[in-house]
């Protein structure tokens, strides 16, 4: 995403947890999940943040969606699609019958109301509707066409995100973003998904139970309370003291390489989507010159860094777009290399700078938003930077939404941000750093109309072999300008207690609650 991902969860009185069924022996159909995340705006028009959006995997759902724990699209609220020959309108089918919890209908109104608000409030990630949508048209009561300003071939993707889901009318206020459910009408979250929000606590839990309106499979428990904890080291041992049934990020490597031995919790692990990079702000003065961009990018040694911070948990990266995604290319690796010293200071001589006149500048960082150890991934990397000689370094720090500010009022020249991805597809790790527009928003503030037009190629084509060849064209490119530099690839981690099952992690990051069960 345009602005990285956080988490969160809950706990929930024991008479909860535990409701004795006729004739039978008392059932766990509760299911109390922790995190360290937190929530933000609790409104698809403007939340732009991995936890938040989890929530609304669950509460909402999409007119394509992603089944539990796979990355193929699959029919959500429309029935089917159709596409133009020109590849610029798609018309939806939407499912009929369909009620949101209030007993509101859904219908073709219902989504042009909900496109419409998004791309009027101009909300963080209104972009992935207004970049590729000119307007929605209602075909008929249940038939809705979304017609875009040009071709887009991984247009179902986005279509599947949480911009695009629609919302109660009579829920939700045309004219204004809501933080809070305490705001909207009724006062709680209700929508078209598996649950509905009953509880919500700020920071504390929030509370959330099957939705017995909804069309699909039937979640395999009847409430899930997240638990959102202050740290990670509360969290690990509300686990250990089976306070919490599963904890999901953020929790530090000790406790994940400690967890991993431990006989009372059970392990669930995957390769992530998320990365890891380095931003420069490439106007204003040292890093509107590439060279300085190259220069910083080499001095990067990865695995000393992710060893010593992450205790080797983490994956180094050569390139924006991660591993195991189509196009993928190590550029980064061939050049400028890593922890390439030689090279740093070949590049900075070029420009005047040395051991007695180093090139001194800021690196940012913001301490909780991506962990604990963020206060020591941005103290390697001073030490990695300066161990080359000819730099000067000055560490920074801001919490989230001072940083946020930050970056838009181009107060940082060099930042450390995360990204999880918005939908499947290497537009999602480029176009959003080095496209003017996307750049812009991320506080890079890169612009060339070379790469604008060959992005908008990529966008067009459908061809996945000559998207491919467009893809790594750019990724050796992303070596000479350096609007960023990619750092690591994350790994995946849940803990969970032994009676639990049905935790499914996925590259897409939707992460769904309605396969979770207890066998207690």
């Amino acid at each position: 995403m345009r602005v990285s991902k956080v988490i969160a969860l809950c706990l929930v009185a024991v008479s909860l947890a535990f409701i004795p069924t006729t004739g039978q022996a008392a059932k766990k159909d509760t299911i109390v999940y922790g995190t360290t995340e937190k929530v933000s705006d609790m409104d698809t028009a403007k939340a732009y943040d991995f936890h938040t959006w989890e929530i609304f995997y669950n509460v909402y759902q999409g007119l394509l969606r992603y089944p539990a724990g796979r990355t193929d699209l699959v029919p959500g609220l429309a029935e089917s699609y159709s596409i133009s020959k020109d590849g610029r309108e798609y018309t939806f089918r939407l499912r009929k019958g369909l009620k949101f919890t209030d007993g509101t209908a859904f219908d073709a109104n219902v989504v042009k109301w909900s496109i419409d608000r998004v791309m009027a409030l101009k909300g963080d990630p209104a972009w992935l509707v207004t970049d590729f949508v000119e307007k929605v048209e209602v075909v008929g009561p249940l038939s809705v066409k979304f017609v875009l300003k040009n071709p887009v071939s991984y247009f179902p993707s986005l279509v599947a995100s949480v911009p695009y889901y629609p919302l109660n009318p009579n829920v939700y206020p045309k004219d204004r973003l809501v933080r809070d459910p305490s705001e909207l009408k009724g006062g709680n979250m209700i929508g078209l998904g598996p649950y509905k929000v009953v509880s919500f606590k700020r920071d504390e839990e929030v509370v959330l139970e099957a939705n017995p309106l909804f069309y699909g499979e039937k979640p395999k428990n009847k409430r899930i309370v997240i638990r959102y904890f202050a740290d990670a080291t509360t969290m690990r041992l509300a686990l250990e003291k089976g306070e919490i049934d599963f904890a999901f990020k953020q929790l530090n490597p000790a406790d994940i390489r400690d967890l991993m031995k431990s006989p009372r919790v059970k392990a669930i692990t995957g390769q992530g989507p998320y990365i890891r990079y380095l931003c420069f702000r490439c106007t204003g003065k040292p890093f509107d010159d590439k060279v300085l961009r190259q220069a910083v990018s080499a001095a990067i040694s990865r695995k000393p860094l992710l060893d010593k911070v992450y205790l080797g948990q983490n994956e180094a990266l050569y390139s924006m777009v991660p591993k195991g995604m189509w196009s993928h290319d190590d550029s980064f690796k061939v050049y400028p290399g890593d922890g390439n010293v030689k090279l740093v200071k070949k590049l900075l001589k070029s420009k005047g700078y040395d051991e007695k006149n180093k090139l001194a500048f800021e690196l940012w960082y913001t301490p909780s938003h991506y962990g604990d150890t963020e206060v020591d991934l941005a103290a390697v990397l001073k030490q990695q930077l300066e161990a080359t000689g000819v730099m000067k370094v000055e560490v920074k720090s801001a919490e989230w939404a001072t940083y946020r500010d930050n970056w838009t009022n181009k107060v940082m020249p060099v930042f450390l941000l995360g990204w999880y991805p918005d939908y499947i597809d290497p537009d999602n790790y480029t176009a959003a750093f080095a496209g003017t527009e996307g750049s812009r928003g991320m506080g890079i503030f890169f612009s060339d109309r070379t790469w604008d037009e060959l992005f908008t190629q990529a966008q067009k084509e459908t061809d996945t072999k000559k998207r491919t060849a467009l893809y790594q064209k750019i990724q050796k490119m992303w070596t000479i300008e350096a609007p960023t530099a990619p750092i690591f690839q994350g790994s995946l981690f849940v803990f969970a207690k032994k009676d639990i099952q049905g935790i499914m992690l996925s590259p897409t990051l939707q992460f769904n609650y309605g396969p979770i069960y207890s066998t207690e």
